[in-house]
Order: C-alpha cells, then structure tokens, then sequence
C-alpha cells in the first residue's frame, strides 16, 4: 500500500497491527505467562482490549522502538548495499564509455597513418619500409597497450617517437620537431592519450600547411603530476569540427578516468595552437 502511495490506508493498517499485537502480549501474559508465577484475578477481555493506555505504556512503546531497531538496522545495510552496487554500476558505466571513447580514437588514428604510408609508396618507395616497420609497432602498442586503463609514462613515449619519426619521413625538412623530456618520475598514463593529441596536431596542424611546419611537445613528470604540452603552427579555417571533436573525445577520456583531478589547457594565439594536460602521478 505504501508503494502504491495509499497512505491513509497504510497508517491504518499499521495502527491496527500494532494494537491487535500488543493485545495479543497481553492475552498472552496474563493467561499463559503470569498463572506460573502469581496467583491474582486476571484481567477480562473487555478490559485487556479497552485499557488503551496500560496497551501503550507497556506494549505498544516497547514494539514501536524494537521495530525502530530492526527498521534502521536492515535499512542501514540495504543502504550500503544499494550504495556498493551503485559504485560497481558507475565503475562498469565509466569502463564502457572509455572504451568506446578508445574505439573511437584508433580506427580515426590508423585511417590517417594508413594514409601517410599510401602517400610515400607513391613519393618514396624506399621509406615505405621503414614506415611499416614503425607502423607495425603502433598496432602492437594500440592492440596490446592501449586497451588497459594505465600504462608506464615510458611506453607512451616511445609509440609517440615511433609516430613522430613516421611523420618525418612525409614532411622530410618541411618539419621543425622538438621533443623534450623531463622524466623524474615513471608515472602511469592513460594509453592512447598523449599519443593521439600528437596524431591531432600532425593531421590539423602540419597537414593544413604548405610551408614550414612546427611542433614542440614537452612531457615532465615528478612525483605528483605528469605534464604533456603540445603546440603547433596552424592555418585557422572556418569548420573546425573534427578538430574540436577530437580534443572533446580525449576530455571525456580525463573526465572518466581522473574526474576533477585533472586539468587542461586549450589555446590559439598568433596562428599557434596549444594544448597543455595536468595529470596525477598515478591512479590506482
């Protein structure tokens, strides 16, 4: 009745319970339990079902507080219950999503490189080998690497200069690179995340130029934090859709895996476009 939101009916009923039960105790005390013990006039039943006020102050408080007990003790469990399978159901929800935000990067992720490769056979047929040789450690990286949640800083740097060095042999002296590491910590990252703003820079920033091109990316680690920061010289454009899609894919990617803990910088000035991402050390 109360889930049906009947609540009249269901105050009654409760009312009626208690009182039918306190009558019974008292049924039952005086004619079961107390002939045993003492030897007094018991009382009648007329009297036992209209002594409203002895039925309260001795049976109907008692009931109402152990059933107060029993009430808060079995709603405290369920709550921690509830409150358990709710955390379990929000860890499986975040893992799916970050999945389905990795699936959504790789396939965009190999397209473009598998395109690089097409583009030296016809150029330079004598890099292409080399090109595979550094694309079939990517695939390697992203098959077995990039579907765990966190990996060693140490492995995401080096698929990063494997891709990095792909790219050199397109732009060949067209491209100015600079990588800087500054290590003091080897810090657990997310697979996949520094790596694809490299992907995001090369494919909207040097393929959108026809001259000189410029990438600077520095990584620093210490015992609290990892920091990535990338910048690249790029030609703005009217649709920029793609480009904003990519850095809201790896947002969402932060957002699950760190929640508040982690920050990031997005910024275009003077035809140079940065992004800077502050992790915590590790995240276990």
């Amino acid at each position: 009745m109360f889930y049906k939101k009947h609540y009249f009916l269901f105050v009654i009923s409760i009312i009626a319970c208690i009182y039918l039960f306190s009558v019974l105790n008292r049924i039952f005390a005086i004619y079961v339990a107390e002939p045993f013990f003492i030897n007094e006039p018991q009382d009648n039943l007329i009297s036992i079902l209209t002594d409203l006020s002895y039925l309260f102050c001795y049976y109907v408080v008692p009931i109402v507080t152990a059933c107060f007990v029993f009430v808060s003790v079995a709603f405290m469990f369920d709550l921690r219950n509830e409150k358990q399978y709710s955390v379990q159901i929000l860890k499986e929800k975040a893992e799916l999503e970050l999945n389905a935000l990795k699936t959504q990067l790789n396939p965009h992720f190999l397209f473009n490189t598998l395109n690089n490769i097409y583009s030296l056979s016809i150029i330079d047929s004598d890099k292409t080998s080399e090109s595979i040789s550094r694309l079939s450690n990517i695939l390697d990286y992203i098959l077995y690497k990039g579907q765990k949640k966190l990996i060693p800083i140490s492995d995401e740097l080096k698929v990063i200069h494997d891709y990095a060095e792909l790219e050199k042999l397109r732009y060949d002296s067209r491209l100015e690179l600079k990588i800087t590491e500054e290590i003091s910590a080897l810090n657990l990252v997310p697979p996949l995340l520094f790596l694809s703003l490299v992907e995001n820079a090369f494919k909207h920033g040097a393929g959108s130029i026809s001259g000189n091109i410029f990438i600077s990316i520095l990584i620093k680690t210490d015992a609290e934090k990892t920091i990535f920061k990338i910048e690249n010289s790029f030609v703005p454009k009217e649709n920029n859709n793609e480009k904003s899609l990519g850095l809201k894919i790896i947002q969402e990617q932060l957002k699950i895996i760190y929640g508040g803990r982690s920050s990031n910088l997005i910024q275009n000035q003077d035809n140079l476009f940065s992004v800077e991402i502050i992790i915590p050390a590790n995240e276990n």
